[in-house]
């Protein structure tokens, strides 16, 4: 039998409900060892495939190290682990396959409401310059992201500052004196206001969601690349098919129905032996189009799946494993 390909998802909270409703609206039922509390999973209809259950941070670690093939984590997290930069000479030991739409959470970096001159990162340099004059010291910047902080500060042309870890709520470190600024992840802001904190219009750090990401440390197998591919090809093919409908007519109308929908075939739409693959958005228009030309009655489906005969992510992947083997 061949080596598994090791797959970690979240192992509890918010981001496991959702990885386990992506991966059911995919096609897939997650099956855990133990119950609730096991830690160890399978995946039905993915054979071949041993689900670890993490904590988001713990997959980071996990896919940098090359402990496992595949993840489910946040890109904040991987960006900050260094396994992912948009730094063309550093090698990437992580490559990401595709974003899943949940898990959405903003880096930002925020300071006291009452600063009322600072509204961009141009006036947090110059704070910062007469802070240093004043005081002696470095303006504090409480944060769990330091390496993301540091590169974004120094794009920014901010260098009179200090970074202090935060341990605990580091929304809480202005009030509690430990620092004056603040960089955190964020989902609405709510929290970071009700601190008395407001974000700087151009400190947006990065806008993270969760992602299916691959290890580029992981040693690699066919099967492995295998088990990948059925996977994102299937999460395409669904995310593919939710923007789609199928329309269909009587055979005989087939030549007036061609030219009708002619305009369309180079605006998305797919012509099919028995009807159109068309993208919803000109559904109405395809539909008013055939009436008009005389062609009925026209019925429409949503399919469930619409697969493509590649999967160039996955072609990325193995291309990529390859050169490192």
């Amino acid at each position: 039998m061949s080596e598994p390909l090791i797959f970690a998802i979240p192992s509890k909270g918010r981001l496991k409900e959702q990885v386990d409703g992506w991966l059911t609206d995919c096609g897939f039922t997650l099956e855990t060892d133990g119950g609730e509390r096991g830690y160890r999973a399978r995946l039905r209809g993915l054979p071949q495939v041993d689900v670890r259950l993490m904590s988001a941070s713990d997959i980071a670690a996990a896919l940098d190290a090359g402990d496992i093939h595949l993840g489910v984590t946040g890109e904040d997290l991987l960006r900050e682990s260094g396994s992912l930069t948009d730094d063309p000479h550093t090698d990437d030991r992580v490559m990401l396959l595709r974003a899943l739409g949940f898990g959405r959470a903003d880096l930002v970096v925020a300071a006291p409401q009452s600063w009322i001159d600072v509204e961009v990162m141009a006036d947090l340099e110059e704070v910062a310059h007469l802070y240093l004059a004043r005081t002696g010291g470095r303006l504090r910047v409480a944060t769990k992201y330091a390496v993301q902080t540091r590169a974004f500060f120094a794009a920014k042309g901010v260098a009179d500052y200090r970074i202090v870890e935060s341990g605990g709520a580091t929304e809480g470190a202005p009030a509690a004196g430990l620092a004056e600024l603040v960089v955190d992840i964020t989902t609405t802001g709510a929290t970071l206001a009700a601190n008395n904190l407001k974000i700087i219009s151009d400190g947006v750090i990065l806008k993270s969601q969760a992602q299916l990401a691959a290890s580029l440390r992981a040693p690699w197998t066919a099967g492995q690349l295998g088990s990948v591919r059925r996977l994102v090809s299937t999460a395409e093919a669904r995310a593919r098919a939710r923007k789609l409908a199928s329309l269909r007519w009587p055979p005989e109308a087939d030549t007036v129905a061609e030219a009708a929908v002619a305009p369309w075939l180079t605006a998305g739409a797919t012509r099919r032996t028995d009807g159109l693959l068309a993208p919803e958005s000109a559904l109405f228009d395809l539909a008013a189009a055939l009436a008009e030309a005389g062609v009925g009655p026209v019925s429409v489906t949503r399919p469930d799946y619409v697969f493509e005969a590649v999967c160039a992510v996955v072609d990325r992947l193995a291309e990529r494993v390859s050169h490192r083997a």
